[in-house]
């Protein structure tokens, strides 16, 4: 089977002949955006905020370590609202585009109400 100007892959790929993608400053499907060229919002949304507590609180009830003081609290669903407001959940929300890439962020730096 020929290639590229009629030559064979094989021989395209020894001669270095091979298309090298170009490299775009828009990331392609699946591709991570840097942080600071960020273009989502730093709110954090009632449906991040829902699952967030919720797995949090399952890690939590599975005897995960906890981040903040107890003060008594047995609740499992309290104690990730307590470590919410103290910004203290070890979880990344990934936040995907309409162009296939996105967008990570951490759990500390979103702003919640």
């Amino acid at each position: 089977m020929n290639g590229v100007n009629g030559m064979d892959h094989d021989q395209e790929m020894a001669n270095g002949e091979a298309a090298q993608p170009e490299q775009s400053a828009v990331p392609t499907s699946g591709e991570r955006q840097a942080n600071k060229e960020r273009i989502t919002t730093p709110y954090l949304t009632k449906y991040e905020r829902a699952r967030i507590l919720g797995t949090r609180a399952l890690q939590i009830s599975m005897n995960a370590p906890v981040l903040v003081p107890l003060d008594g609290e047995t609740d499992a669903l309290q104690i990730a609202i307590k470590e919410l407001s103290q910004r203290k959940i070890p979880l990344i929300i990934r936040r995907y585009l309409p162009d296939g890439s996105f967008e990570d962020w951490s759990v500390s730096e979103l702003i919640s109400d």
